[in-house]
C-alpha cells in the first residue's frame, strides 16, 4: 500500500473517532440525574444553628422537612461541619441530593430559584448611642469599638471609612461544634467589651433573641460594593434539570410558609430583586 493511500486511511479512522466522540446535534448535554426517588437526601452541618443541627433545630431543618411532606418521602440527612470541603464530599460525592442553604450567586454548584434574601446587621444594646445605625457611614461609628467576623464585605467597608483600627476581629473558618464566633461577639457586646457587632442577618437576628441583654437589630444598607444583601437557594448539583425544576416549584408553593418558618428564627428578609446577582457568598464557608 502506497504511503499517500496509508495516510489517507488514517484520515478518516480519525475521522470516524473525532465523530464517535463528539455531541450529536441537537441533543442537550446533561448528566443523568442521581437524586435519590425513595426519600430525600439533604446535606447538612450536624452543629450550625440557627441553620440545622442534629437535633432538626434549625430554620433549615424545618424547611428540610415541608420538602420532604410536599415530596411525600422521607427525610434523611447526611452530616458534614461546614467549610472547606462541605460540597465536594457531600454533593459532590452522591452522598446528598440538596443543601438547603446556599448563595445563589455561587458557581461551585447549581441552585435553584432564590427562597429568600437576607442582609448584615449591626447590632447595638437597646437605647445606646448607636441603637437604629442602618449605614457603615453614620458618624456615631467613629471611635466605636465594631465587632465583626474576618473575610465578610463588612470588613472592606471599615477599612475602606478609616473604621477597621478599632475594629475586633472574629474568626469565619471555624467547626461550629466548638466554637460559636457570633455568640462569642454578642457576649463581648453584652459585657461592654465592644459597642456594636456586625454579623450576617440570620446569625446575627438569632443569636440577639437570646441575648442577656436586650439589644437591637438593624438591617445595614449602602450603595456601595461589596454589597449587603445576598440571595440564599437550594443547592444542587449540575445538570440535574428535572429535580431543579421539581424544586423551583416547591419553592413557588409554599414560599409564604417557608418565610413564616424564617421569621419565626428572626432572619431579616429582604427583597430578592434587591440583591444583586453578581454578589460573592455571604457568611458561610462551605466550599
Amino acid at each position: 500500500m502506497s504511503l499517500a493511500r496509508k495516510t489517507r486511511r488514517a484520515g478518516r479512522a480519525l475521522i470516524c473517532l473525532a465523530a464517535l466522540l463528539s455531541p450529536i446535534p441537537g441533543l442537550a448535554q446533561t448528566r443523568p440525574d442521581l437524586v435519590s426517588r425513595d426519600r430525600l437526601r439533604v446535606c447538612a452541618a450536624p452543629a450550625d444553628l440557627p441553620f440545622s443541627n442534629k437535633a432538626k433545630e434549625g430554620f433549615e431543618n424545618k424547611i428540610a422537612e415541608l420538602m420532604a411532606a410536599e415530596l411525600q418521602l422521607p427525610l434523611h440527612y447526611f452530616w458534614m461541619p461546614a467549610g472547606p470541603g462541605f460540597v465536594r464530599n457531600t454533593l459532590g460525592s452522591d452522598m446528598c441530593d440538596v443543601v438547603i442553604g446556599y448563595a445563589a450567586q455561587s458557581d461551585l454548584i447549581d441552585h435553584s430559584n432564590p427562597y429568600y434574601a437576607s442582609t448584615y446587621v449591626l447590632i447595638a444594646r437597646k437605647g445606646g448611642t448607636l441603637d437604629g445605625v442602618d449605614r457603615l457611614e453614620d458618624p456615631r461609628l467613629k471611635g466605636a469599638k465594631i465587632g465583626v467576623i474576618a473575610a465578610t464585605p463588612p470588613v472592606d467597608h471599615l477599612m475602606a471609612l478609616g473604621l477597621y483600627d478599632h475594629v475586633k476581629s472574629y474568626s469565619l473558618l471555624v467547626d461550629r461544634r466548638f466554637d460559636s464566633p457570633a455568640e462569642d461577639a454578642l457576649n463581648d457586646l453584652v459585657a461592654g467589651e465592644i459597642d456594636a457587632a456586625i454579623l450576617w442577618g440570620p446569625i446575627g437576628g438569632y443569636f440577639a433573641r437570646k441575648a442577656a441583654t436586650p439589644l437591637t437589630v438593624t438591617p445595614l444598607v449602602t450603595d456601595k460594593r461589596p454589597p449587603f444583601v445576598f440571595r440564599v437557594a437550594f443547592g444542587l448539583r449540575h445538570g440535574e434539570t428535572e429535580w431543579k425544576h421539581k424544586l423551583n416549584a416547591i419553592i413557588d408553593k409554599r414560599r409564604k410558609d417557608i418565610e413564616a418558618i424564617l421569621t419565626s428564627y428572626g432572619v431579616p428578609l429582604a427583597p430578592i430583586g434587591a440583591a444583586p446577582i453578581e454578589a460573592p457568598r455571604p457568611g458561610r464557608s462551605e466550599e
